[in-house]
């Protein structure tokens, strides 16, 4: 799925005119007449992620330049187009200091929408990037940070925010790569310890002899080489939060200190003669399944149910293709500023080849992924080729790549569509809307490129209609419903295409036995 555009505009004619130009730049369009309803989409909890927004000036009750006002009040830093049919530069300066992105004059043309749009939604990318990082790095990073649009990550985060308003044990469980840390830091950033300090430990990378030392400290001289004290991280920690990284990694003769001061609040120094009592928030994470290293005895069962109070499983990327486009989008944006590159948009064929890509490392291998294309691109458009390392992948796992010049797609970041299950209806056709038809779930993706079948069962040619029939039928699937842009990419008329599936699903019923019965 794409950016998501909110039009908001008084009338129908231009509202569906932006509409269709929106649809055919690669977005999603919600539609709304007003811009109390502006508002009201952009706040609803319930209504799809807004990324940006075009506006008309003049609206009656609210217009564009109270929406603005309105949306700077609650704090709500989407990206916004004025549109009016007024140019005067005095509209201008007064959208511009009310916080819009950019201004066109009606009747746009869809090539100025498109740069306006990749524009904005590519700085908006580049502010959410640069604010991520910085709040991860003064610790106040929070769910407002994390980049998804999957209902999967939802319900995380929602789960996520009801334990931050508490001091209970998280164990965050994971595939590498998957954001375990990302979630930790925001339970952190959400709770009131935000201002407390936030202390990562990866107990994978800390030799076995050094664990005890590293996390509860250590005395002067209560071994060779301790020539001077250490506090440990329970004390750093104290007060904020320890976020226990690979936890099933630990010896089990650290797991016993560890359940007691999960336990009883305080830790014993080694070397030291007296336990010291500290407040800290555990939250654990391992890419690893807890319970059958405790039924193999590799790990306490007590240590277990202690930091298994409340589990999250932060699903794989590959069970949430849907956010690969804003992940790309926003790692696009901060990479292109970080190596000073003019790279412009992942095409189309790319962006469906990186989709379908089962990405073993996760975010992280789709950060470095991009990272590397960026540096090592020559020209303003990633394309397949900037990324050998993932379709050599792709090939040798038997995915289709998705790049096929014949269908000349180069929409900046478009998802590769599922295939459509269901015929377009006559209610559908009679609204000229183009309504999307329900699709299939993943992983199926519909028909392979170029492998339309000549000859039919019987070994001789299939008649033309029925190969016609096929390819309108993939190409719905593959623009999503979209029937303008069906019909633009086969350089046919709607009529005709209308014409065409009726056709065809009157062919089918007339050849369908049981339907005759």
């Amino acid at each position: 799925m794409g950016a998501t555009i909110l039009i908001a505009d008084d009338d129908a004619v231009q509202r569906r005119l932006v509409e269709n130009m929106v649809q055919r730049c690669g977005y999603q369009a919600v539609v709304v007449d007003s811009g109390d309803a502006a508002i009201a989409s952009l706040t609803d909890s319930g209504a799809p992620a807004i990324d940006a927004v075009v506006l008309d000036l003049v609206m009656p009750g609210l217009d564009g330049l109270g929406v603005l006002a309105k949306m700077r009040e609650l704090g709500l830093n989407i990206p916004v187009i004025v549109q009016t049919a007024h140019g005067g530069i005095d509209n201008v300066v007064s959208a511009m200091r009310s916080g819009a992105h950019d201004f066109v004059v009606k009747p746009v043309g869809v090539e100025r929408l498109q740069v306006s749009l990749r524009n904005a939604l590519d700085a908006s990318a580049l502010k959410g990037e640069l604010q991520r990082i910085r709040h991860s790095r003064e610790g106040r990073l929070t769910f407002k940070d994390i980049v998804t649009r999957s209902e999967t990550m939802g319900n995380v985060i929602a789960m996520g925010k009801k334990a931050a308003t508490s001091a209970i044990p998280v164990l965050i469980e994971g595939e590498s790569g998957v954001g375990k840390e990302l979630i930790a830091r925001a339970i952190h950033g959400s709770s009131d310890r935000s201002s407390k300090p936030f202390v990562t430990v990866n107990c994978g990378a800390i030799p076995d002899n050094l664990v005890e030392s590293i996390l509860f400290g250590h005395e002067k001289g209560a071994f060779t080489g301790a020539t001077e004290r250490h506090a440990g991280k329970f004390v750093e920690a104290s007060g904020g939060t320890l976020f226990l990284d690979e936890v099933g990694e630990l010896p089990l003769a650290a797991q016993v200190k560890l359940l007691r001061a999960v336990q009883q609040g305080e830790v014993e120094a080694v070397g030291g003669r007296k336990p010291v009592k500290v407040d800290v928030r555990i939250i654990s994470a391992t890419n690893r399944n807890l319970l059958n290293r405790v039924k193999e005895g590799h790990f306490r069962e007590d240590l277990f149910y202690r930091l298994h109070v409340l589990p999250l499983t932060v699903p794989p990327l590959r069970a949430r293709r849907e956010d690969i486009p804003h992940l790309l989008r926003h790692f696009l944006a901060r990479f292109c500023a970080e190596e000073n590159r003019p790279i412009a948009r992942i095409s189309g064929d790319a962006m469906a080849a990186l989709t379908r890509t089962d990405w073993p490392g996760n975010v992280r291998q789709l950060e470095n992924a991009v990272y590397r294309a960026v540096v090592m691109s020559e020209g303003e458009e990633l394309r397949p080729d900037d990324f050998p390392l993932v379709m050599a992948h792709a090939s040798d796992t038997g995915h289709d790549s998705g790049h096929d010049s014949s269908l000349g797609v180069s929409e900046p970041l478009t998802m590769a569509p599922p295939a459509f299950a269901n015929p377009v209806t006559p209610e559908q056709m009679v609204t000229g809307y183009d309504i999307p038809i329900a699709p299939a779930p993943f992983p199926h993706y519909g028909p392979r490129h170029g492998q339309l079948p000549m000859l039919g069962g019987d070994g001789e040619m299939r008649p033309l209609d029925d190969m016609e029939a096929e390819i309108i039928r993939f190409a719905i699937s593959h623009y999503r419903g979209q029937m303008s842009e069906v019909a633009r990419r086969l350089k046919i008329g709607r009529s005709t295409l209308y014409r065409k599936l009726e056709d065809a699903a009157a062919g089918e019923d007339a050849g369908n036995p049981a339907d005759k019965a």
